[in-house]
């Protein structure tokens, strides 16, 4: 099981997110507990950097494929994202979307603070527009020794939004503590481990 890079009595009792951080490492992965929990991880994360939404993309680096199995919004107006099953991912999808492409490289974490004056090096506007509709997104990436298990996301609809250094400070938090999770929750979905033995 992953642990946390903090003991129990190191936790600060005032900080949630570490708590809760604690607690989804303490549940079962998979479990009704455990998801529970992972919503309020994202719940919590959403409030803290006053976001609309925040997902969390998962993905098998061996079969390529990937589902959003957690997302929170703060309005019920807000789009959901959400994959009910595991699909493959598409193939032209890191020439589509450059920050998939430097997910995939395991660069570090985006942050746009307008989708409509980015640099289309870093984001595809209509890709986002058509995909996504958000205007300022953080786009986290799960990756452990250079593979990407995951990626999180928030964003904002209406509005450009300066990322501040507490801002990613946090997200550099959940990036450190969600990794493992990720990896965890991969390699022990049942769906994944039947689909690596068809195509061993």
């Amino acid at each position: 099981m992953p642990t946390l890079n903090n003991s129990v009595a190191d936790i600060n009792h005032g900080d949630i997110l570490e708590i809760l951080f604690y607690q989804l490492f303490e549940a079962p992965t998979h479990s009704k507990n455990s998801t529970q929990v992972m919503d309020d991880v994202l719940a919590r994360l959403g409030e803290k950097l006053q976001c609309d939404r925040v997902f969390l993309y998962l993905r098998s680096p061996d079969t390529q494929t990937g589902r959003v199995p957690f997302c929170w919004k703060k309005q019920p107006s807000v789009p959901t994202i959400y994959d009910p099953a595991w699909k493959p991912e598409d193939p032209s999808l890191a020439q589509d979307d450059p920050m998939f492409a430097a997910a995939l490289g395991a660069q570090p974490s985006i942050f746009v603070e307008d989708v409509e004056t980015a640099d289309p090096e870093v984001v595809n506007r209509e890709f986002e527009r058509q995909t996504f509709g958000h205007r300022a997104l953080i786009h986290a990436h799960l990756c452990s020794e250079q593979t990407l298990w995951g990626i999180l996301q928030a964003c904002v609809f209406d509005e450009p939004r300066v990322w501040s250094q507490g801002d990613r400070q946090l997200i550099e938090q959940a990036v450190t503590q969600l990794t493992p999770f990720a990896m965890d929750y991969v390699k022990s979905e049942p769906e994944l481990a039947i689909g690596r033995q068809r195509n061993g």
